[in-house]
């Protein structure tokens, strides 16, 4: 459960909750793949949590102009978690 930012303050800045999860995620993947972060300081220590602030805060914004569609977020979402396991399988491999 989300407490801080609340979702009424999230859902001001994105019109579904929709919206808004596949937003976070992507924003904290960019978080997590190093990207500059857009506040001076976190209430949260995980990335979403910051990505999260960062909307409430009207940092990041959904563009009315995009294209993406449901089965492109599920992709980029699938291609994001091989690059992780790939991560991983290097990093286990060094070991």
């Amino acid at each position: 459960m989300i407490s801080y930012p609340s979702i009424d303050k999230l859902l001001e800045q994105v019109n579904s909750r929709y919206s808004l999860s596949i937003l976070s995620a992507m924003r904290a993947h960019e978080i997590d793949d190093g990207d500059e972060k857009m506040l001076p300081e976190y209430k949260s220590p995980r990335s979403v949590g910051q990505a999260l602030e960062e909307i409430a805060s009207g940092k990041i914004k959904i563009d009315p102009n995009s294209i993406m569609t449901e089965r492109k977020a599920e992709k980029i979402e699938r291609i994001e978690e091989a690059k992780l396991e790939h991560q991983e399988d290097l990093e286990h491999k060094k070991d």
